[in-house]
């Protein structure tokens, strides 16, 4: 069974999998388009951070940043590639809509990227129920980005 615990910065599988991350933003998108958190953003009093895990196996992580004014940004999701296709991505997902709905948020939103590597990301999070915004906090139009937001 999989399951949702908060925290995890400080471990090497982890860090792995944030360093794995950030490695194929920069391998994907040009520097000035990548938005991916490093372990020291990541540790910021407005984010919170969850990894899934199975019998004690890291499947992905995700992170909730709080915007003010009940909207929260969706950051460092992400899965192992053992986990592809089994349903992380979505427990993890719902595991941040339901926690950003606990803490009274009223809207969630995220970056992801426009090249064909984002777009499983792209249909996950169109699937449950976002939709195209204008760039949102300190974001600015950028055509290698996607901006999606949904009430929540």
């Amino acid at each position: 069974m999989v399951t949702v615990e908060p925290g995890g910065l400080e471990r090497d599988d982890v860090r792995a999998l944030l360093s794995e991350h950030l490695t194929e933003m920069f391998a994907t998108s040009p520097a000035e388009s990548v938005h991916a958190l490093d372990l020291d953003a990541l540790r910021h009093e407005a984010i919170s951070f969850w990894t899934a895990r199975e019998d004690g196996r890291l499947l992905g992580c995700g992170a909730l940043k709080d915007l003010g004014s009940g909207h929260g940004e969706i950051k460092s999701m992400r899965t192992t590639a053992l986990a592809r296709g089994r349903g992380v991505a979505t427990t993890l997902l719902d595991h941040l809509v339901r926690n950003a709905r606990e803490r009274g948020f009223t809207r969630l939103s995220l970056e992801t990227g426009t090249e064909p590597y984002f777009a499983p990301a792209r249909r996950l999070y169109v699937r449950h129920g976002f939709e195209p915004c204008e760039p949102f906090a300190d974001y600015v139009p950028d055509p290698h980005s996607v901006f999606l937001t949904r009430a929540i």
